[in-house]
């Protein structure tokens, strides 16, 4: 028993290790202070940020931070499950519930007992899990869909948001009682367009990482690479300059990246000053580009998932697809 006790706490310790929350950023430098601040306070935290910040990140160091660090760490993606599953997914289910419920099984509630809960894009879920999920944060117990038993959970509750919370409230479209219960600690991550030197920074810090993958030695960024680095919006913040350094680690062989190896970037959408898509053209033709760029959010935002995307947007799945393909875009409908 004590082997496997240390060697649980041997790999709690590495992986909190590799958690990290790279910056030198005023804002970054203030975040981690917060998050060092209310780690060990069971409050909910709401984490905003645009797509590709990171949210995840901050819920990784809030619990490693934790005296929940030996419990597990679970997530759930809200958009990307549909509604029908989502209180299975989050409550758990009694055989016989529906259809295929074949056995009872427990819901992530019940699985994160003792740890914590990433409820990422909590602003697209349903009413009816709103409800449920208020209960559970006032109560502390969950009910499993087509049960009666109620069972104690102890959870620690991270939400995450790219959406504006407090005016889908004012919408009437998220609960406001949730919202105020969720909102206790409120954590915003900035883009990395407002991270200034990060940029280079966090390059080098993923350029180095992908190359000891590949078994190469770390290329050095130049001075022209390291302008068009700074000079990009980045409008998939973090993960988009993860992914382009991955690309140049492996695709690459010179010692020296220039400005000619990241050209990539110059073909992605763009943004404006206030992080809105920017958009050129003749009225059709910007319309047209426009719609393309809002499914193409939606459904990277519903990592994948077109259902999701498709009732994010107001649409049926069928007429999601039948949009895509008048707009010219890739789908993998069958």
């Amino acid at each position: 028993v004590e082997d496997l006790v240390w060697q649980r706490d041997s790999l709690v310790e590495q992986a909190a290790s590799d958690v990290r929350m790279l910056g030198e950023a005023p804002a970054i430098a203030a975040l981690r202070k917060t998050i060092q601040r209310v780690a060990d306070a069971d409050l909910a935290v709401l984490v905003l940020g645009e797509n590709g910040t990171e949210k995840e990140v901050v819920a990784q160091s809030l619990h490693f931070q934790s005296r929940r660090r030996n419990a597990p760490l679970l997530a759930v993606n809200c958009a990307a499950i549909a509604e029908s599953l989502l209180e299975s997914e989050l409550f758990g289910h009694e055989k016989g519930a529906f259809t295929d419920a074949r056995e009872s099984r427990a819901g992530k509630f019940e699985l994160a007992d003792g740890g914590t809960l990433l409820l990422d894009e909590i602003g697209d879920m349903s009413p009816g899990g709103q409800a449920k999920l208020l209960r559970v944060l006032e109560d502390k117990t969950v009910v499993r869909v087509g049960g009666s038993e109620e069972r104690k959970v102890d959870v620690r509750v991270v939400a995450a948001t790219n959406r504006d919370l407090a005016e889908r409230v004012r919408e009437g479209k998220f609960r406001e009682d949730l919202f105020y219960r969720l909102c206790v600690v409120t954590i915003e991550l900035p883009p990395l367009r407002d991270r200034g030197d990060d940029v280079i920074l966090l390059a080098e810090h993923f350029l180095k990482q992908y190359s000891q993958k590949r078994g190469r030695k770390t290329p050095k960024l130049s001075a022209t690479a390291k302008r068009k680095l700074t000079s990009h919006n980045w409008p998939g913040n973090i993960r988009e300059l993860r992914n382009l350094m991955e690309r140049v680690a492996y695709l690459t062989d010179e010692p020296m990246i220039e400005a000619d190896d990241l050209a990539i970037i110059d073909r992605g959408p763009t943004r404006g000053a206030g992080g809105e898509l920017a958009i050129e053209g003749e009225l059709t033709e910007a319309t047209g580009e426009f719609q393309r760029r809002l499914i193409n959010r939606e459904i990277e935002r519903a990592r994948g998932n077109v259902a999701a995307a498709a009732r994010s947007l107001g649409l049926h799945r069928s007429n999601l697809y039948r949009k895509m393909k008048q707009l010219g875009m890739d789908t993998e409908e069958d």
